[in-house]
């Protein structure tokens, strides 16, 4: 107590006898974690015109500067402000206004849950929802849409599974999207039944009813993505990686931006598309304050969960199925040759082992060792142990998703046997080729949070505690490097390490003062994990 008196008593005469620099904001008697290089901590720090412009010890910021906000973090954690290096920033916010089929235990609960939401919403040209997974469903089977066509003779109706990579259409989507029984698909799946849709549609058959959907407003993407990013900053989240938006989705974002109406920084990856690539590529990657368009995303394969993940060997629990890459080889070799000439950052979603294995060769043919393109694999999901050192050799970023093996645990192992569980989500592993690694979230296909992306990697257990020891704990990251791939690594991995991802002196004042002190708390509190206020730009969006 006496020497916080005397430190007041000093600053006060400092302060009063000298003319101190006028900035924006003073943060002090804080726990900063700056994840810099030296991973170092400090007190206070001084922010003008939305960037940190010094960094210190409280008595010596306070001394130097004089704050027209000033900002007593109480001794609480204060931290870079959240990356998440993979996520669908536009996608989960239109779900915030869709049927919401998340933790539904059966495909009975779904249908209540859709019949509710239309009482709500009597008037809806299409009905969609996402989030239902067979894997909680008695007997763990797919459903049919013979309910749905009971119900909504006449509206269509299409309802994603969690991941994205399957959905239940009624008969009606299926008519507004010309889809029969003479239909097919490469790289997806149409499946029948006695000569008869179910209306179960797989990997890239969804997008045939998804295309037919007429095209968002500008209206409904104000709302959507206005809820997004307010949900985003309660989470001490300040910059997302939207992985694969058309031109249009991209267009909408930067215009709203430039009207004040989004504040979220946004790196986005470009959907792996020919009108993306007329748009984009003969003039270079996009960039303003806070948008930047560098990446592509391709996908290799779809979901282990919904089995299009393609697989060296069959599935345990399907006999005789490998699952399915989404094109021929040969469009991934013709993506990369085209991307190796450019500033754009090749980014493919590989899940399964042959699919890691097939973009892993790909890109080594036109990355010659080690390099700085950044070129990444989305989820890594599954590798098999043979090929993890090819991350390392070619300087390829694996950018995963703690929480995908939290809830993929109970099944995954049923799904494709404990040999191959070896190589699969194995995040240290991962983290060791080239000594960092970029998480994220996958959202809405997972929760937001990223404490819980935080309590996953270094726990690895679900928020009850199982299991007992962990989920594979050989492959638990430490606190410190699971701090950084939410934060610098995750910059990194978007090529934005020099303006976000730490508290350096010369970038963004993005920060997230908390309650939790993440590298030293008990596990058993990472999950109460509160969020205070969070800054971005030196701008304070969330909390008071």
């Amino acid at each position: 107590m006496r020497s916080t008196v005397v430190l007041l008593l000093a600053i006060v005469f400092f302060t009063c006898c000298r003319d101190r620099q006028e900035v924006d904001l003073i943060v002090h008697h804080a726990k900063v974690y700056t994840c810099d290089s030296a991973f170092s901590t400090a007190e206070a720090f001084a922010v003008k015109d939305g960037k940190i412009i010094a960094i210190g010890k409280t008595f010596d910021i306070l001394y130097a500067y004089k704050g027209t906000e000033m900002v007593d973090a109480k001794g609480y954690a204060v931290y870079p402000g959240f990356i998440d290096a993979h996520a669908h920033f536009v996608g989960y916010g239109r779900s915030l206004f869709e049927i919401n089929l998340y933790d539904t235990k059966s495909w009975d609960e779904v249908m209540s849950r859709v019949q509710a939401f239309t009482k709500a919403h009597p008037n809806e040209k299409w009905i969609r929802g996402r989030g239902w997974d067979q894997n909680k469903f008695p007997g763990k089977a797919y459903p049919d849409n013979s309910k749905l066509n009971e119900l909504f003779p006449n509206t269509p109706v299409l309802l994603d599974r969690v991941d994205g990579h399957a959905a239940i259409a009624n008969d009606a989507a299926l008519k507004a999207a010309g889809v029969t029984t003479a239909s097919s698909i490469s790289g997806g799946e149409i499946t029948q039944k006695d000569g008869k849709l179910t209306g179960l549609l797989i990997d890239n058959a969804v997008d045939m009813v998804t295309n037919v959907i007429p095209r968002a407003s500008k209206a409904d993407y104000t709302k959507w993505l206005t809820e997004a990013e307010k949900n985003c900053f309660a989470q001490g989240l300040t910059t997302i990686t939207d992985c694969g938006l058309m031109y249009y989705d991209i267009d909408m974002i930067d215009t709203l931006q430039r009207a004040k109406k989004l504040q979220m920084r946004l790196y986005v990856m470009m959907t792996d598309s020919a009108a993306n690539y007329a748009r984009y590529l003969s003039k270079g990657p996009y960039k303003t304050d806070r948008l930047y368009v560098k990446g592509v995303k391709a996908y290799a394969d779809g979901a282990l969960g919904s089995r299009g993940a393609c697989m060296l060997q069959p599935y345990n629990d399907k006999q005789g199925w490998n699952g399915f890459l989404l094109n021929p080889a040969g469009h991934y070799d013709s993506l990369a040759r085209m991307l190796a000439s450019t500033d754009f950052q090749l980014c493919t979603h590989a899940i399964g082992d042959s699919g890691n294995r097939m973009v892993l060769h790909t890109y080594a043919k036109y990355l010659n060792g080690k390099n700085d393109k950044r070129w990444r694999i989305e989820h890594a999901q599954v590798v098999n142990p043979a090929d993890i050192p090819l991350f390392g050799q070619y300087s390829i970023i694996p950018s995963v998703q703690p929480t995908h093996a939290t809830s993929d645990m109970y099944w995954a192992t049923d799904r494709i046997g404990a040999e191959r569980m070896k190589g699969a989500y194995a995040y240290k592993q991962l983290q060791q080729q080239n000594g960092w690694i970029a998480l994220g979230t996958d959202f809405p296909v997972e929760d937001i949070s990223p404490f819980k992306t935080f309590y996953a990697a270094v726990v690895r257990k679900d928020a009850k505690g199982y299991p007992q020891g962990g989920f594979q704990p050989e492959n638990a990251l430490t606190r410190e490097d699971a701090l950084r791939g939410m934060t610098i690594w995750a910059a990194k991995a978007n090529c934005m390490e020099r303006e976000v991802g730490s508290i350096e002196k010369g970038k963004q004042a993005d920060f997230v003062i908390m309650n939790t002190d993440l590298i030293k708390a008990p596990e058993a509190d990472l999950l109460k994990t509160m969020v205070f206020t969070t800054f971005l730009g030196g701008v304070r969006v969330y909390g008071q």
